[in-house]
């Protein structure tokens, strides 16, 4: 087991490629907290499958858009689990508007919970691991769309775009403390918020026609990537965007 004692912190681990992170980092050997805005049911089920698996798991409450709640939210792990050597920076939300029609309100929500949130974390992260001179692992659940054009979708684009060149910059920050950073960008996942479009044949079929390998994602292929990066094996790897998203993104075009 590759993550054989270690603890790791995986933010919206209640459900799709968090969940699926989750019980694979359990399954290698790892102890768990999840954190959930308001999907408690989800949490609990995830908890009771990693106890299941013979690892601690503790789901907490939080939203990491507050970043005023972040550093009682991190202590609180710490206190739940012990120290921790991994982050997922996994939560995100993205809201759907033409640039025109795009409110204040709705771009601060993306940008905070995508990019100023993981960003504020991190720093604790960080802090706590140069404080007790350990290293570390920092993995942030991107997206194609920090590469690719998402019309209908700014916002996103503009967080996921801005979490890549912070792994970038974090990864040359951090690496003196052993602490590595990296990016994995997913493609198109069957997870929950992608559910009216796996219910759509008329959507998904053009979108399968531009994955070279012919199908969706699963969180986890997702989750098998993660466990690579956070095990020692990846000890050599910083500053790296993984691509998990079957050829999607160079084989992208418009019809």
């Amino acid at each position: 087991m590759k993550l054989q004692n270690k603890r790791a912190l995986i933010t919206g681990g209640d459900q799709g490629i968090g969940r699926g992170i989750a019980i694979r980092f359990a399954e290698e050997g790892a102890d768990v907290v999840i954190s959930y805005r308001s999907h408690q049911d989800n949490a609990d089920e995830t908890v009771k499958e990693i106890q299941a698996l013979g690892r601690k798991a503790v789901a907490i409450q939080g939203d990491v858009s507050v970043t005023s709640a972040l550093p009682k939210f991190f202590a609180d792990a710490v206190a739940a689990i012990g120290p921790i050597d991994i982050l997922v920076n996994n939560a995100g939300v993205e809201k759907r508007a033409e640039f025109l029609q795009a409110t204040a309100e709705d771009y601060d929500l993306v940008l905070a919970v995508n990019l100023k949130g993981p960003f504020f974390l991190s720093q604790l992260f960080a802090r706590e691991l140069v404080s007790s001179k350990r290293g570390g692992k920092i993995i942030n659940i991107s997206s194609v769309h920090e590469e690719l054009p998402f019309p209908n979708f700014a916002s996103y684009c503009a967080a996921k775009g801005g979490l890549k060149m912070l792994c970038r910059d974090l990864a040359i920050e951090l690496a003196p403390y052993g602490i590595t950073v990296n990016n994995i960008a997913p493609g198109a996942i069957k997870t929950p918020i992608n559910a009216n479009l796996l219910d759509d044949p008329a959507k998904l079929n053009p979108l399968l026609e531009h994955i070279p390998l012919g199908r969706m994602g699963s969180p986890e292929d997702v989750a098998g990537c993660a466990a690579f990066l956070a095990s020692s094996d990846a000890d050599y790897v910083t500053g790296a965007t993984l691509l998990v998203d079957g050829g999607l993104l160079f084989n992208y075009h418009e019809q």
